[in-house]
């Protein structure tokens, strides 16, 4: 599989949590969660297709990588799942699935939709999600725009996903755009992209390994805690695996909104998206890609 920067060394990490800025608000932001839920390009011939799209976004050029369903169907509202690359990597990585090919591709998340939602891989800059004066969450919000314009989306079932530096950015997204995305789902993530906002309720799933020693599972925490209480959980110490177990334990809060739950998924391993329980491994095999897609598909 993918190599996934794992080995981000603290002193870069440090440069990176530093980077995250506010995000101005805009004079147009997609259709919020809960409005109608077909798209403007729905019952229409499709304008984009599978590959690479340029666009501009805050006076540059930017990039992202689309796959469309097999059997594409103009008149069915798909769901729209963004996937964030890591430090390093690129929509490419995130898009192929790199050596795990379509078992990976997006998290796992393309093989298990099977055909029932479109995928985006955007492409940071320098290969990072430093969301430099909210600049990439206004990137998010053009790819949206144009995608709804040409592709029948469900509007109330957008999502985002990512690893470390794509955990941040999914995370600045909740933190932004909580009205905008159904849910999101963090990787071994920390606030590495700012957290414009932050105050409003959405769905949240974080997983961190116990051992990251490139973002500390605190920072995992602090990001969930967040979302605990804009989502109204039960504050918790949710139960997480023993050191050296090679396992993980999943927590669903209690006492959320309706809507708006919170599950934790702590794992006794380092810095990875795919954990393997019962070895330091890493791969498509990972019991992650499944709760992801389950936290995804509630909805």
């Amino acid at each position: 599989m993918v190599k996934h920067k794992s080995w981000l060394g603290s002193v870069a990490v440090a440069a990176l949590l530093v980077l995250g800025t506010s995000t101005p608000a805009t004079a147009e932001t997609p259709a919020e969660v809960g409005t109608a839920a077909a798209s403007a390009g729905c019952g229409k011939a499709p304008t984009l297709a599978n590959g690479n799209h340029t666009i501009q976004s805050g006076g540059k050029s930017r990039n992202y990588l689309l796959r469309l369903p097999d059997g594409y169907d103009r008149n069915h509202a798909y769901r729209l799942i963004f996937g964030y690359h890591w430090w390093g990597g690129t929509a490419n990585d995130v898009n192929s699935g790199g050596t795990d090919g379509a078992n990976w591709a997006y998290y796992g998340q393309q093989r298990l939709a099977n055909n029932s939602a479109i995928f985006v891989a955007p492409q940071g800059i320098s290969n990072g999600w430093a969301n430099s004066g909210g600049e990439d969450v206004t990137f998010t919000d053009d790819m949206i725009k144009q995608l709804e314009a040409a592709l029948c989306v469900d509007t109330a079932q957008r999502f985002a996903l990512g690893f470390s530096y794509g955990g941040g950015m999914s995370n600045a997204l909740a933190c932004a755009r909580a009205t905008v995305f159904r849910a999101v789902a963090v990787f071994s993530g920390a606030q590495l992209s700012g957290c414009s906002g932050g105050t409003q309720p959405i769905a949240y799933l974080g997983i961190h390994g116990l051992g990251d020693t490139v973002l500390n599972i605190s920072q995992g925490r602090a990001l969930r805690d967040r979302f605990v209480k804009n989502n109204g959980c039960t504050p918790q110490n949710p139960p997480e695996p023993a050191q050296g177990s090679r396992s993980h334990r999943v927590t669903a809060y209690s006492g959320c909104q309706p809507g708006y739950p919170v599950v934790w998924a702590a794992f006794d391993g380092g810095h990875t998206p795919a954990p393997i329980d019962g070895c330091g491994c890493e791969g498509w095999q990972t019991w992650t890609a499944g709760e992801v897609w389950k936290f995804f598909t509630q909805f």
